[in-house]
């Protein structure tokens, strides 16, 4: 395994730990979306740009959620 599929393999397996526990926290919406933004990054390195695009709305939309759930 390159460095490049584990640096993509730890940022989808972040992403699916951190989407499984938003509902017990801000910072696992916060760390879902940076984690999102590594996937986007990983994307970009390895020429996929259409999941670049993807992982980057998903980012965003995080982002927008992480804004609204603030105390």
């Amino acid at each position: 395994m390159d460095s490049l599929t584990l640096f993509g393999f730890i940022s989808v397996a972040t992403m699916l730990l951190a989407y499984t526990l938003e509902r017990r926290g801000r910072f696992w919406i916060l760390l879902f979306a940076l984690a999102c933004l590594s996937s986007a990054l990983y994307g970009l390195l390895a020429g996929t740009w259409p999941f670049a695009l993807v992982e980057s709305v998903w980012a965003f939309v995080a982002l927008h959620r992480w804004w609204k759930a603030a105390p």
